[in-house]
């Protein structure tokens, strides 16, 4: 049996708690054994490796060097990383070699709650099938990126709230590897309400478990 771990914490403006029992029920459903913790140094266990999937829930935090030096070494290892919105995406500002890992941070987000469309840039990609382009209102995330990830979805900047991003075409969802793991992010899912849209829950149903490390690796 495959074993996942969340981890949340960090502003309680993402409600992270809830979004950790979301997030864990739809992994049991799946089959995995989930531990859940609400302390960063979790990420310090010594046998951190003997996990398939980490799923951090913590946005606006601090960690510690050995933390996330050892949550690093994991990923590096093949324990696979999944994550959503600010709970993945910033996390830990301070932390570059955390920024490196996931493949971008967080950076701003223009007109905050507002109505917008995500466009599936990948519908060859399994983790994309049978999914069409949506509208979407939350936080539309303008992040920094990592040009080698995989990116499986986009969004258009308007420009109204913000002049300067019009017809910016950002990522939204898209996987990379690190090392012999695999991770995995969306930038939706602001509140626990947001799995409500089929398309969110479904995205991160399936990059997580395209992350968690296979029982043969």
């Amino acid at each position: 049996m495959q074993k996942a771990l969340i981890v949340w914490g960090g502003w309680q403006g993402h409600e992270p708690e809830a979004c950790a029992k979301v997030v864990a029920a739809i992994l049991q459903s799946e089959g995995l054994a989930v531990s859940v913790e609400n302390s960063t140094e979790a990420f310090a266990d010594p046998a951190l490796d003997r996990f398939d999937l980490i799923v951090p829930i913590i946005t606006q935090a601090e960690i510690s060097k050995e933390a996330l030096s050892n949550l690093v070494a994991a990923v590096d290892g093949g324990v696979g990383l999944a994550g959503f919105h600010g709970g993945m995406g910033d996390s830990f500002r301070n932390a570059v070699d955390y920024q490196f890992m996931v493949g971008g941070q967080w950076v701003a987000h223009p007109g905050n709650i507002i109505d917008y469309r995500v466009h599936i840039s990948r519908p060859d990609d399994p983790l994309m099938a049978g999914l069409a382009d949506f509208d979407y209102r939350s936080e539309q995330y303008y992040m920094h990126v990592d040009p080698s990830n995989e990116v499986l979805a986009t969004t258009t900047f308007s420009g109204e709230h913000a002049p300067c991003t019009a017809q910016v075409e950002m990522p939204v969802v898209w996987k990379r590897r690190f090392g012999r793991g695999r991770v995995f992010y969306s930038s939706l899912g602001h509140v626990a309400a947001e799995f409500d849209v089929p398309q969110m829950k479904t995205i991160l149903q399936r990059g997580m478990l395209w992350a968690a490390r296979s029982e043969a690796s």
